[in-house]
C-alpha cells in the first residue's frame, strides 16, 4: 500500500537521492525533470565527499555527517561507484581543522608538504564516480517503483498534493528565488595513469581525483557566470596547477573538458511552503558545492517534512546506516574495478 503520491521535480543527486528516500520509505515517486541524471551538474562533479560553499554551517554538519555514513556502507555495494580514498589538503598558510573535522577522526597533519605549502591534512572520504553513482540511484528509485519523467517545467507542478523542489540553479525561476546564483566550476578528465590518492589545494581551487579509470582535475569558481563552454585558457591553467601538484599528470592525456554550474544561495533551502490550497512544497535546493556531501543528510530531513504532510500507513524498511563517527577505510591498489 503507498503512503502517497510525491512528485519530485529535479533529477540531480539531489532530486534522485530525496527520491530513493521517499520510496523507500513508502512513497509513490514520480521524478520530473529537464535534464537527466547525465546531463546535471551532478554528473560534472569530481566528486569527494568535503563540505564546501555551503550554509548554514550547523545544518550542513548534521547532513554530511549523515551523508558520509551512508557512503561508508554504498562503499561495499557493488556498482554504487563509491570508494574510500586516501588523500591530502594542502594549506598555504596554518590553520586550525576544518569545522566539519569531528566527522572524520582519521584526520591527521601531515608530516611533509611540498615547499609551497605551510601544512595539511591527510584523511579518508568516499569518492563517487558520478556517472555510475547516478545510474545507480536511478535503477535503486526505479526498483523501489519510482519513475522519471523528461519535461520543461514553467512552474511548480499545482495539482501534485506534495511537490519536493530539487530543482538545483531550476529554483530561481520556479520559484522566483534571486538569491540562488550559478558558481561555475570546469574540470578536465584525464586517463588513469595509476593514481590512487586525491590531492585538494584548496586555496589554489586545485584538486586531483582520481576514480576506476579516469583521473578528475580541477577547477575554476567564478560566481555569477552561467557559461558552461569549457574555457582554452583555464583549462591550461587547471592542467599546469595539478601537474605540479601530481607529476605523475605529465603522462595523462585530456579525455573530456566540461563546465558544471553550482547552485550557490546563501544558505541552503530546506523547508515547507504551502503553495496552494491543494498544493504543499518541500523545498531542497542551494547546495553550493556540496550536493553530493551533504545529499543523504539532505534527503532524509525531506522524508521527515513530507511524512508531517502525509499520514503514512506502510513503510520500506531503510538499510541501517553506520554512525557517522566510525572511521573510515583506507582503499589502495584492491579498490574494485567497476565499468565506466
Amino acid at each position: 500500500m503507498s503512503a502517497g503520491r510525491v512528485v519530485v521535480v529535479g533529477a540531480g543527486v539531489i532530486g534522485l537521492t530525496a527520491g530513493v528516500r521517499l520510496a523507500q520509505a513508502g512513497f509513490e515517486v514520480e521524478v520530473l525533470a529537464r535534464e537527466m541524471p547525465l546531463e546535471t551538474t551532478s554528473a560534472v562533479a569530481a566528486a569527494i565527499w568535503y563540505p564546501y560553499l555551503i550554509r548554514p554551517l550547523d545544518r550542513a554538519f548534521e547532513w554530511a555527517g549523515r551523508s558520509l555514513a551512508e557512503f561508508e556502507r554504498l562503499a561495499d555495494e557493488p556498482g554504487a561507484g563509491v570508494a574510500m580514498r586516501q588523500g591530502s589538503e594542502l594549506l598555504r598558510e596554518p590553520a586550525a581543522q576544518p569545522w566539519w573535522s569531528p566527522l572524520v577522526p582519521g584526520l591527521r597533519p601531515l608530516d611533509s608538504v611540498p615547499p609551497t605549502f605551510a601544512g595539511g591534512w591527510s584523511f579518508v572520504t568516499p569518492v563517487v564516480e558520478m556517472p555510475l553513482y547516478l545510474g545507480w540511484l536511478q535503477a535503486r528509485l526505479e526498483a523501489l517503483g519510482g519513475s522519471m519523467t523528461r519535461v520543461a517545467l514553467w512552474a511548480l507542478p499545482d495539482d501534485a498534493g506534495v511537490v519536493v523542489n530539487c530543482a538545483g540553479l531550476g529554483a530561481r525561476s520556479l520559484v522566483g528565488d534571486r538569491s540562488l546564483s550559478p558558481v561555475s566550476g570546469q574540470v578536465l578528465v584525464m586517463t588513469q595513469v595509476g593514481l590512487e590518492s586525491w590531492v585538494l589545494d584548496g586555496a589554489g581551487l586545485t584538486y586531483v581525483v582520481p576514480r576506476s579509470h579516469d583521473v578528475i582535475l580541477g577547477g575554476t569558481d567564478i560566481a555569477g557566470d552561467w557559461d558552461t563552454s569549457p574555457d582554452p585558457g583555464a583549462a591550461a591553467q587547471i592542467l599546469g596547477r595539478a601537474t605540479a601538484l601530481v607529476p605523475e599528470l605529465a603522462e595523462a592525456h585530456i579525455v573530456a573538458q566540461r563546465v558544471g554550474l553550482r547552485p550557490a544561495r546563501p544558505e541552503v533551502r530546506l523547508d515547507v511552503e504551502q503553495t496552494s490550497v491543494h498544493n504543499r512544497v518541500v523545498h531542497c535546493y542551494g547546495h553550493g558545492g556540496a550536493g553530493v556531501t551533504v545529499s543523504w543528510g539532505c534527503a532524509d530531513e525531506v522524508v521527515t517534512l513530507v511524512q508531517q504532510l502525509v499520514p503514512q500507513r506502510r513503510a520500506v524498511p531503510v538499510p541501517a546506516r553506520r554512525a557517522p563517527d566510525q572511521k573510515s577505510r583506507a582503499v589502495g591498489s584492491s579498490i574494485p574495478r567497476s565499468s565506466s
